[in-house]
């Protein structure tokens, strides 16, 4: 199997001795990410002491540690590196993960998670001069997208425009089985509307 994060030999260094400064046997270290797969995404290291493991858990075994993946996390660690950067003040431990906000989606991704991919990488970057983002709130039964509209696309007169040119062309032509898009944002809230 292909380890899906990498942990360079001064991220492993650094972390070995952390975990012999706990004092308990066979301590690991446990790589898990909050919200994967959104914007919020955070990835998280935390010592995993004997049986704290989920059994679901992917295990790596390094030279001086073992390392869990918790298993929901796996897609979104591919890539991902942790590193030790020492430096003056004793240096600093790195997580770069740079899927864990955007899920790797092909052909064969589940409809929500290629909805998700477009919403992520190609429209909300252009809504975010306006302080705005778009969210999937759910796939229906007919397939229809229910997006929300947060941020200063909220109350903001062009949303119509904007959601109908712009998102359901662009999610249309990537993703031909959606059959079509529904706005849950009620657009009289005009309290913080970009004009």
């Amino acid at each position: 199997m292909s380890q899906p994060i990498q942990i360079t030999e001064s991220g492993q260094e650094y972390l070995a001795e952390l975990l012999a400064k706990q004092n308990v046997d066979d301590i690991a270290v446990r790589v898990f990410i909050t919200q994967p797969g959104t914007p919020y995404a955070e990835t998280c290291l935390a010592y995993c002491r004997p049986g704290e493991e989920e059994p679901s858990d992917e295990r790596v075994e390094l030279e001086k540690f073992s390392v869990y993946l918790d298993k929901n996390s796996v897609p979104f660690l591919e890539e991902a590196v942790v590193d030790f950067n020492a430096d003056r003040m004793g240096g600093q431990l790195t997580i770069k993960a740079p899927n864990a906000k955007m899920p790797k989606v092909n052909a064969d991704s589940p409809l929500e998670d290629r909805v998700n991919y477009i919403l992520y990488s190609e429209i909300n970057p252009g809504l975010a001069s306006h302080g705005g983002e778009i969210r999937l709130i759910q796939l229906t039964e007919e397939q229809v997208a229910v997006l929300q509209f947060g941020g200063g696309c909220q109350g903001c007169a062009a949303v119509d425009l904007t959601l109908k040119d712009g998102v359901e062309k662009t999610l249309m032509e990537r993703i031909p089985e959606l059959a079509g898009i529904r706005d849950v944002t009620d657009h009289t809230d005009t309290t913080n509307a970009y004009y």
